[in-house]
């Protein structure tokens, strides 16, 4: 069997390892555009028999759907028809899910939209950042395919439609997204943090009170106003109820432990809010 493997990002490798180590002879399909007619053909010319799509992240043109015999098969990290599109596990983690899992489908011309051949579940772990989730759901998603796909082939099991009145959708995560509101929950807060980080991370601004000193004490020479500072909240736990920050980055200065921060702007700290949330 001829299978073409469509995936980017680092984390989706153990499902085209899997297939290879397996014995399925795999190509993996790059290319920066499918709108092109001669890409097309060179796929085309590749003959798929199926091909498998993990963290693939482009939606595929419905000509490319019709190819190969037995379709598109996508390894999709969540429990459809919850959490459709781009982003199931950073979704799962803000909205304080207990559990997840992984869904091996059909692709058809919607996103995430087609029919099922297997589900397995995954516990998540309250402490667990997006990263290492990641990497836990595509492994057992490896795992899942690789027991599927005989199954499929032979027929012993058929896709079955989606409840799609049951279906929620995910979103593309932004910059702003990122962006804390200390008047949140601190599991709220925490949440944000390890579901945005290391993208598109987690930020808060804050203006040290020696900068709007230094700026009043030039008041009659300047009309400099003080510049709020980004602070980078790269990663925390959560202990008793407030944010235990571990590691931060001021904007264009290098990574630090927190202790290290508080040691240079020891004034941070200095908001009831910020009191009642960090420890």
């Amino acid at each position: 069997m001829n299978i073409i493997f469509f995936g980017t990002p680092d984390f989706a490798m153990p499902v085209l390892e899997s297939l290879i180590k397996n014995g399925y002879n795999v190509s993996h399909f790059q290319s920066k555009s499918l709108k092109d007619d001669r890409i097309f053909e060179e796929f085309k010319n590749l003959n798929p028999d199926l091909c498998v799509v993990a963290a693939y992240g482009k939606i595929l043109p419905s000509r490319y759907l019709e190819v190969p015999k037995y379709g598109f098969l996508n390894v999709h990290p969540s429990l459809l028809p919850k959490y459709r599109g781009p982003s199931p596990i950073q979704t799962a983690i803000l909205n304080g899910d207990i559990e997840t899992g992984v869904t091996i489908m059909v692709v058809d011309e919607e996103v995430d939209h087609g029919p099922m051949l297997a589900q397995k579940t995954y516990n998540l772990q309250p402490t667990t950042y997006n990263l290492q989730i990641s990497k836990e759901l595509f492994e057992l998603g490896a795992e899942l395919l690789i027991e599927t796909l005989p199954k499929y082939i032979s027929g012993e099991i058929k896709p079955e439609p989606q409840d799609h009145s049951q279906a929620t959708f995910t979103k593309m995560f932004s910059r702003e997204d990122g962006r804390i509101d200390w008047e949140q929950p601190a599991e709220k807060i925490y949440n944000q943090i390890r579901a945005l980080n290391p993208e598109p991370g987690t930020w808060t601004t804050w203006r040290p009170r020696a900068d709007i000193a230094h700026v009043l004490s030039r008041r009659n020479r300047s009309q400099k106003k003080p510049i709020d500072k980004i602070i980078n909240i790269k990663k925390a736990d959560l202990i008793d109820g407030k944010i235990s920050v571990q590691t931060i980055q001021v904007e264009g200065r290098k990574e630090m432990s927190f202790k290290e921060f508080l040691n240079g702007y020891p004034d941070f700290l200095i908001s009831g809010t910020l009191r009642d949330k960090i420890s």
